[in-house]
């Protein structure tokens, strides 16, 4: 018996031969033009092409033939997913499960949009039946760790991550995934092992790269030679092969016209980028520049609607292409685009490999030089980047005059007395990312506990208090001998609730060699020193340029003893310490760090 054609054009279907699969059902359709399974199947083809609309049209029109079959709604809640329209997607993914409560893709996919419409609860759910359905499957493992990680169940995520390598090792994603596990975990060599294995799986996939690049800097020992040959790297992959795609620019040459700055971010919102960009924002002068902005993703917030009203001009491109974001911002006309990611997550660092601006400046989001040719400078100061160290950056640096960022200090309460001088004892912290927090602070923070009699450390941080992180913290101190009674771990708070946390500290120590940012401007601000060892890399170096800033360098260490010294003679003079709280928000407000609202741009 001859097969039937539609059985004819599966075959060519799954086995990847679209064209001639195509030309068999539009045979069929032509024959018979409500033909049901070459409707659907011909709308998975344009679905899978990229042709949502025609997708739509057919996949309808076959369910509008027979509606009983489980798999045209599980389709059309896969076109309706890629247009966006995530609660439409979620009822079709419902109703074929109605249809067929064992079908697994179904739930799979439910879970998936739940994930995407923000219900990552109901997400598990689902993931966990199309996982009953199909135990083990690769792909259903690693959709399960993602929304996982997102609750902050870290442990359940990277056990789905691993189970998911186990299945099918090579499969680069959760590979890449529980790098960034391991990375936040400050096991930084074993994240970079997975990292490597993820590019080597899908060099192609430029994400990845930059997870790596972003894990190097926590690694203890990296110097800013090496961080520049594996940004380089980067270039010779993926910006290399964009330079064809470079096209003239046709900006308006007036010279009395307004600069057009173009900032591109997916951080636009409470966040170190927009707490940085708020201030220059507002104060800037919009007779000789205006200001647009490219969000590309995040949630937004209060801040988000400060910084949209004092942009001249507002996207929301995160859902565009790389190539539909540059086109955008060279039709805007853009005279200078700050990319305001670097390799950090949800960047769109190949938008700027296009090169859609005439001047492209890499600043405030990223801790160095961003490895592409396309980007024309780094916006530093001689701190950050001084002159003996601006050959390892593929940019141009240009230094402000003082501080590269400023800071516009969040509401707060008022100063509180040292802590010390009511407890008798000395009480160190760090609000620091655990990423940054692996053995090589441990041991210099567990002599300054031996140093001090009766000291504390209290450590603050999201996740710090999964067992994961606080056992692998615990440990460290433990193989240093210290007394775990004297370390307590805290877990995360919304801003306005952990600024009160620092009433409890005295001094504040900065791990390495990825150092404090935020975190050391917070501390500041709220009148606790902050003990910093500056290396050579950019993010070594963040205390250092806000603490010269501030002009309190006295606690600045030369090297390791000196940092450990630097903390156990402030720990020794409490009257000084306690003067120079009360001193240091004074000094903060009139330092250049918060000089933005003193001055336009």
């Amino acid at each position: 018996m001859q097969p039937l054609p539609i059985d004819v054009a599966l075959e060519h279907h799954l086995a990847g031969r679209r064209d001639e699969a195509e030309r068999i059902y539009r045979e069929i359709l032509a024959a018979d033009p409500d033909h049901r399974d070459a409707l659907h199947l011909l709308g998975v083809i344009d679905y899978e092409a990229g042709r949502h609309e025609q997708a739509l049209e057919r996949i309808r029109l076959a369910i509008a033939a027979d509606g009983s079959h489980a798999t045209f709604h599980n389709s059309l809640g896969a076109v309706y997913q890629a247009l966006g329209d995530l609660p439409r997607a979620v009822s079709a993914y419902e109703t074929s499960i109605l249809l067929d409560m064992d079908y697994a893709d179904a739930h799979g996919n439910l879970g998936l949009a739940l994930r995407e419409l923000g219900r990552p609860a109901a997400s598990v759910q689902s993931l966990r039946r199309a996982l009953q359905l199909k135990p083990g499957n690769p792909n259903l493992l690693n959709s399960l760790g993602i929304t996982l990680r997102s609750l902050g169940r870290i442990a359940e995520a990277a056990d789905c991550y691993r189970g998911a390598i186990a299945s099918r090792e090579a499969f680069w994603e959760p590979h890449s995934n529980l790098g960034n596990i391991l990375k936040d975990q400050c096991q930084t060599d074993e994240a970079i092992g997975h990292y490597q294995r993820a590019i080597e799986l899908a060099p192609q996939v430029n994400i990845i790269r930059s997870n790596l690049l972003c894990a190097l800097h926590y690694r203890d020992g990296i110097t800013a030679g090496e961080l520049a040959a594996a940004h380089d790297e980067f270039e010779r992959s993926f910006g290399a092969p964009l330079r064809s795609t470079w096209k003239p620019h046709d900006n308006d040459q007036d010279p009395d016209r307004p600069l057009r700055l173009g900032f591109l971010s997916p951080d636009l919102h409470r966040h170190p980028v927009g707490y940085f960009l708020i201030g220059l924002l507002e104060h800037l002068d919009r007779a000789q520049a205006q200001a647009f902005g490219y969000s590309t993703g995040g949630t937004p917030d209060d801040l988000t609607a400060r910084l949209r009203a004092a942009a001249a001009q507002w996207r929301d491109v995160g859902p565009l292409s790389d190539e539909g974001i540059a086109e955008t911002i060279r039709e805007d006309g853009i005279d200078i685009l700050f990319d305001l990611a670097g390799h950090t997550g949800n960047n769109r660092l190949l938008v700027l490999a296009r090169k859609p601006a005439p001047i492209q400046i890499t600043w405030a989001g990223y801790v160095g030089t961003a490895g592409l040719a396309a980007i024309d400078h780094l916006l530093a100061d001689r701190f950050e980047v001084p002159p003996e160290l601006e050959h390892h950056y593929r940019e141009n640096v240009l230094r402000m005059p003082n501080a590269y960022v400023c800071y516009e200090p969040p509401s707060s309460p008022p100063v509180a007395p040292l802590p010390a001088l009511d407890r008798g004892s000395v009480t160190f912290g760090s609000f620091s990312n655990p990423a940054k927090l692996g053995p090589q602070v441990a041991a210099p923070w567990a002599k300054i506990l031996a140093r001090v009699p009766n000291a504390r450390l209290v450590l603050k941080y999201k996740g710090l208090d999964d067992p994961v992180h606080a056992d692998r913290l615990m440990r460290y101190f433990a193989e240093q001998g210290v007394d775990l009674a004297r370390v307590e771990l805290q877990g995360d708070s919304p801003q306005a609730e952990l600024l009160p946390h620092y009433d409890e500290i005295d001094i504040a120590l900065d791990p390495f060699p990825y150092g404090g940012g935020v975190t050391t401007l917070e501390a500041l601000w709220m009148g606790v020193p902050v003990v910093t060892l500056p290396g050579e890399t950019f993010a070594s170096r963040h205390a250092l340029t806000h603490l010269a800033n501030v002009g309190v360098d006295g606690t600045i260490a030369r090297d390791l003893d000196h940092y450990v010294d630097l903390a156990v003679s402030l720990a020794a003079d409490l009257p000084a310490l306690a003067a120079l709280r009360a001193d240091l928000r004074e000094r903060m407000r009139a330092s250049p760090l918060c000089e933005i609202g003193r001055a336009h741009v």
